[in-house]
């Protein structure tokens, strides 16, 4: 019934298959890991503790509202992030228009009167055979370096310089510093929940925090159990974790009720998320507007003086 209800012709075919494996014997956990470009081991690890304890009903239904907050998540991030961004763009792009194609015209005809020219008029002439003479060599030189960039990330050194960067901008690193603590800590509650073992689940969530740098403390943790530590203890001394969460954590292994704090834990840092894109928004918006009002200001006021200039001889 769900396949024929399926929308998308490459979707169905997998799901087909995986009917037919679940025909032929096979758990869905294990047909859904005949497919992992589509069904991460978070998917594969949660059905198939779900099959071992007789609760897949529940753990799917977890699975469900777990990726439902992270989508919602995800979007509210991607929003606070894409608009001041496309507005960057823009002006950027206008900015760029004008001092190419525009205001050299303009320049043209002031400087062939012959008179001296205020210094707002010198360095917008200058900036703007600048923009001239080399936005493609430009354009070429940013692209190459965004290309290096990439292979660089792509690395694993590169990828935890990159991580480290994020999180030192002022408002943004905070925002992605919280995002990447509730994703691990609904994440390893829904695992724990679902059946799971500290171990592999610590193992499962280090791989969807979306962050090297937390992955690499997550890893750290998982060693430590392996050495017949708790989790709350290295969560304290790490730096990638606010003292408070460990200690959170700490009271939930002492108390039976890991799954829970983690809950609260998670349900926290969505509302500080929340409050924060709030004021990014509230603080970029406005920054954005007027330092475009400030450039586009100065061509205007670059253009108008020497025309003024001219009216009073």
């Amino acid at each position: 019934m769900l396949v024929e209800q399926i929308e998308d012709r490459r979707m169905e075919v997998i799901f087909r298959d995986i009917r037919e494996k679940i025909v032929s014997g096979a758990g869905l956990a294990d047909a859904f890991s005949l497919h992992p470009a589509y069904f991460s081991d978070l998917y594969i690890n949660m059905v198939r503790a779900g099959e071992a304890s007789g609760n897949l009903d529940e753990v799917l239904m977890s699975l469900a509202d777990y990726l439902q907050k992270q989508a919602s998540l995800r979007g509210k991030i991607s929003a606070a992030l894409t608009y001041p961004a496309i507005m960057v763009m823009v002006g950027i792009m206008v900015v760029s228009f004008l001092m190419t194609f525009v205001v050299p015209k303009i320049t043209e005809m002031l400087v062939k009167k012959g008179n001296v020219l205020p210094r707002p008029t010198e360095i917008l002439i200058f900036v703007s055979d600048m923009f001239k003479s080399y936005w493609l060599p430009g354009m070429i030189g940013a692209l190459l370096v965004m290309l290096f960039l990439k292979s660089l990330i792509a690395t694993e050194k590169g990828r935890l310089v990159y991580d480290g960067l994020l999180l030192k901008i002022p408002v943004i690193g905070s925002l992605l510093q919280r995002s990447a603590i509730s994703r691990f800590t609904v994440t390893l509650s829904i695992l724990l929940k679902s059946g799971l073992p500290a171990l592999d689940a610590l193992n499962i969530v280090g791989k969807v925090v979306n962050n090297s740098l937390m992955a690499k403390t997550i890893s750290e943790v998982a060693d430590r159990i392996v050495e017949g530590a708790d989790i709350s203890t290295p969560l304290k001394k790490s730096k990638m974790f606010p003292p408070m969460v460990g200690y959170m954590i700490a009271v939930g292994e002492q108390s039976g009720e890991l799954e829970s704090v983690l809950d609260r834990i998670s349900q926290t840092y969505e509302e500080e998320i929340d409050l924060s894109i709030q004021r990014l928004t509230a603080m970029i918006e406005p920054v954005i507007i007027v330092l475009l009002a400030v450039v586009v200001g100065f061509i205007v006021m670059a253009v108008l003086l020497p025309l003024l200039q001219f009216n009073n001889l």
